[in-house]
Parts: C-alpha cells; structure tokens; sequence
C-alpha cells in the first residue's frame, strides 16, 4: 500500500470513529488508530478543512495539564438520503453525519401486491422534498435504502419480497432514476441493515457476535458473527423467518413453505391466536393486542405465550448454531417480547445447549422502528466513509 492510499485509508477511519461514536478527543484517536499524536493533528487538519469534523476543547477533563482538543462530526456540511421500505409504510429521511436525523417523511403503505412503481413514486418525492430543504452551502453524498426482502448485492434489485409479491424489481435501479441527483441507491436487506445498526449505535453495541430479529408481518433476521454481517454466498443469507420450526402441522407461509417461524409468530399468527377478526392487521392491531395483554385480557395473555413458544424454539435453534452473545428483538417483535419473554426463556432453558445459552442476553432494539432507517443511512454513508476527501471532489466536480 503507497503513502497516498494508506493517507487516505487513514482519514476514513478517522471520520468513521468520530461518525459512529460522536465525539473523541485526540489522545483517543490515537490510541484507537495507533498512531501518534501529530498524524492525528494531521488527519483532523484534512477534515476540519474539508468541514467534516471539528475540534473543540472540552469542557471539564478531571486531569492535570493540557487537556486533548475533542473531535466531533460536523452535521452541517454533508448529509446523506435514507429510505425504509417496509410492508406498511414509506420513510425517508436526511441524515448528517454523527447519524444525526435532519428531516423526514413518513406514508402509509396500502398492502396492494407488486406496488414498484407507487412506492418508488413516494420516495423519490419525499427525497426531493428532503433535498430542496437542506440548507445552502450542504452536500448530499450518497443514498441508502432499506427494504423488506431479499436483495441481491450490487444493484438494488429485490428478487423477492413474499409479503407484496415482489419479484425481480428494480427498487435501486428505479429510485436511483427518479431521484435524479446522480447518485446510485445502494439496498440492503433490512433486518441485515438492523443487526448493523444495533451493533454500531444499538443495544449491541461493540459486540461482534449477536442475532437481530426483525419481526413486521413477517419475521427477519441479521446475524453479526466475529464482528461482520453474515450475508452468505450470494448475499441472501440469514432468513430466519423461513427456518422451519413447525413441518408437520404448520401455518402456511407467504414463501410457499409450511411451519417457518415467521408463519408461527408473525403478525397473521398473533392476531389469529388473539380471535382477532381476518379483516383486522397492521401495527395497531397487534398493539391492542399487547394493550389487551398488558391489561390482564386472558385471552390475549395466551396468544403472546403461544407465539412466544414459537419464537423461543427459534431462538433456541439459533443460540445451539450460532452461540451469540446477544439476541435482539426488532420492529413489532420489540413490542411482542415483554408478554412472550416467560415463554422465549424456557424455551432456551430446555432446548439451547448449556454452553451455548449461558452468557446470551435477550434484549428489545434500542433504535426502535428507526433501526433499518439507521442502518440504510449507514449505506448512504459508506463512500464517505471510504474516501472522504475523494468523495468531496467529486461531488464538487
């Protein structure tokens, strides 16, 4: 590696650090680079310059002598487009550096099967929308999207979203297209991008080895293991929701298979085991269910525990393969797991082997609905990340 790629190698780490972690001083950098203190002036030089970070004494040290300027992302010069496909609704956002949430817009979702054209309609105007109001003088550096299905790596096309009856779309294709900033879309899986997310602002936190569930209609999943996302040999890796835990008698899944997880603890299956009409669904009806639930309705008692045996033998599973040191319940499940955590925990106790369930922690997202919208700005940060000063150019250029 020359001088000039290991430069350039050196102030993307740099911006990275103080992107995820918010604000660090000099000494810190340096010792999380391991480099010395004067190429660390250096690289902060390049970025202050370029109004990415900026450097700021802290306020109180608690040492002696001179205290190490602090380092901290500057959320006024660039920011990036994120976008979250989910079953029921559209989000957009603006989103600076430090993960900060400028602006966004939100629209429901009508459930009305292959919706390519209505969905990339919305987004695109929302982006616009976001766009236009960004402050004089900002950049946009990149776009991100999330969506609810299998993606395949590179060029944004979903091959398959069960749930809307997607079937090779061009989602980043197309949105990248009516966008019109001259930007690609780069999409990702959103459950992959919300084990991300967790990991690096959530609940997760550093861990390098942990399980996000990401329950909507249906159920996925993002595995994290030795610190890097688990994406498979052809980046469709980690549908959880399709593993088989019911083959014999089991509800019927929108895959085409019988007894997948996602068809024993999805929404469909709460709301049947909660005697909740057909015509009822959506986030509010399971949220009454939980309503109900938490209010001492029986009846709505029963259906977290049925679905939460469910889901505790799929976790169950999980721990035995994977041994995380976390599991984290995402989306709708985060509202789900409080009333089905009694069930989850047995099932672990009685069907995860000893070793691999005695350090694993249970936890609810800490993003909240925001997880894949974090994670897909993550997307949209990626070439920033990579090449700051580069990116810049060219974006000026």
């Amino acid at each position: 590696m020359g001088q000039e790629e290991i430069r350039r190698h050196n102030v993307g780490t740099l911006l990275r650090h103080v992107h995820l972690s918010g604000s660090l001083s000099r000494a810190a950098l340096a010792e999380r680079m391991r480099l010395n203190r004067s190429t660390i002036m250096a690289l902060t030089a390049e970025l202050t310059a370029a109004g990415l970070v900026r450097e700021e004494r802290p306020t109180e040290t608690g040492r002696a002598g001179r205290p190490s300027l602090v380092v901290r992302p500057d959320s006024s010069r660039v920011y990036v487009l994120a976008f979250d496909v989910a079953v029921d609704r559209l989000v957009a956002a603006r989103v600076a550096l430090g993960g900060i949430m400028l602006d966004r817009r939100e629209a429901v979702r009508p459930r009305a099967g292959a919706d390519l054209d209505c969905v990339v309609k919305v987004l695109a105007q929302f982006g616009q929308q976001l766009h236009q109001a960004a402050p004089p003088g900002s950049v946009c550096v990149g776009v991100g999207a999330s969506y609810c299905g299998m993606i395949r790596p590179g060029d944004g096309m979903v091959r398959f979203g069960p749930d809307m009856g997607w079937v090779d779309q061009a989602f980043g294709t197309e949105l990248g297209r009516r966008l019109d900033l001259g930007l690609p879309v780069p999409v990702g899986n959103e459950a992959h991008l919300g084990a991300l997310a967790e990991q690096q602002r959530g609940a997760g936190l550093g861990l390098r080895n942990l399980i996000y569930l990401h329950g909507d209609v249906g159920v996925g999943g993002g595995i994290i293991v030795g610190g890097k996302l688990l994406d498979g040999d052809s980046g469709y890796g980690c549908e959880l929701g399709h593993m088989v835990v019911n083959p014999y008698n089991g509800r019927p899944c929108g895959c085409g298979s019988r007894g997948c997880l996602e068809a024993e603890v999805g929404e469909r299956a709460l709301l049947d085991a909660a005697r909740r009409p057909a015509e009822w669904f959506g986030r509010d009806a399971v949220r009454a269910v939980v309503d109900d639930a938490d209010r001492g309705d029986p009846v709505a008692q029963g259906a977290l525990r049925h679905v939460g045996d469910w889901l505790g033998i799929g976790v169950a599973n999980l721990c035995n393969l994977f041994n995380p040191g976390m599991v984290i319940f995402g989306g709708m499940l985060r509202e789900m797991y409080p009333g089905a955590a009694a069930q989850v925990r047995a099932r672990i106790a009685t069907n995860a082997l000893p070793v691999a369930r005695e350090r694993v922690r249970l936890r609810i997202s800490a993003l909240g609905d925001d997880a894949t919208l974090v994670g897909a700005s993550e997307l949209g940060f990626s070439e920033l990340l990579a090449d700051p000063l580069g990116v810049l150019a060219r974006t000026a250029r």
